[in-house]
């Protein structure tokens, strides 16, 4: 794609004026060529446990709604789990960890995630990634990343309600400190480095403070080795919820957004 088209992210996600239009523009990017080539292989090989669906293939725009006060940032989509299903975390053991542990704490009306069209509604969240594709071994190139990242500041930008953010991750938690940056927040000297349970306030001239927390990413290679466990990751999200000042979690939820 064309570094200087309209299409590519850098001129395309500025000019997006809402959370639709950006769903949207994200869904049709083919900036990075690796990527595009690698989702749609997937696509047509498929996973024999789903030879019978027609796979999403294209970039996973983030899910949830836009008077979101938590952002919860993970990696990319997984090969047979969002570029299968077309939203993210969804349909994956990932997935199935994270929207578990949203319900336990009230983020989120169902424990499971498992199609777009299951009816799952998140509340005062939005989960997005910082790769939008699914790359091959699950590892995005920095150049990747960083062709990606004008999606996720318009989104953070779009999200006027926003107090919180959660990183799942230590790419996730490198991909969001220029995004921030190019938001006008103040970065801290040093940047704070990554770990589970950080904690970090980042001021901005013009809008409300942001609380960043990081999580250890709830991959498959975390989870089943108990390096996070169920109780690490409620504690991270019950205190996002706290520091979002987000009321009981018997609420009803929000209306979905794409």
């Amino acid at each position: 794609m064309d570094l200087e088209g309209p299409d590519h992210p850098a001129k395309a996600a500025p000019s997006c004026a809402d959370l639709s239009r950006l769903d949207h523009a994200v869904s049709d990017c083919r900036a990075c060529p690796r990527l595009v080539r690698w989702r749609e292989e997937v696509a047509r090989l498929k996973r024999a446990a789903y030879r019978d669906w027609t796979y999403w293939a294209r970039p996973v725009p983030g899910f949830g709604p836009g008077d979101a006060r938590i952002a919860i940032v993970g990696l990319a989509p997984a090969a047979h789990g969002g570029n299968r299903t077309g939203r993210v975390f969804t349909g994956d053991r990932s997935g199935d960890w994270l929207y578990a542990a949203m319900h336990r704490v009230g983020l989120a009306d169902q424990a499971t995630s498992v199609a777009i069209d299951d009816g799952l509604q998140l509340r005062d969240s939005r989960v997005l990634a910082a790769v939008r594709c699914a790359p091959p071994a699950n590892k995005p190139t920095t150049a990747e990343r960083d062709t990606c990242a004008p999606w996720m500041a318009r989104e953070l930008a779009l999200l006027p309600n926003l107090g919180v953010i959660v990183v799942l991750g230590q790419f996730g938690w490198n991909a969001l400190w220029p995004v921030l940056a190019n938001l006008s927040y103040a970065i801290p000297r040093p940047r704070p480095r990554f770990g589970h349970g950080v904690e970090a306030v980042i001021d901005h001239p013009d809008r409300p403070s942001l609380d960043v927390l990081g999580c250890y990413h709830v991959s498959q290679q975390n989870t089943f080795t108990g390096v996070l466990t169920e109780a690490m990751l409620d504690s991270i999200l019950t205190r996002a919820r706290k520091l979002a000042a987000v009321d009981d979690a018997g609420a009803e939820p929000a209306e979905k957004a794409h």
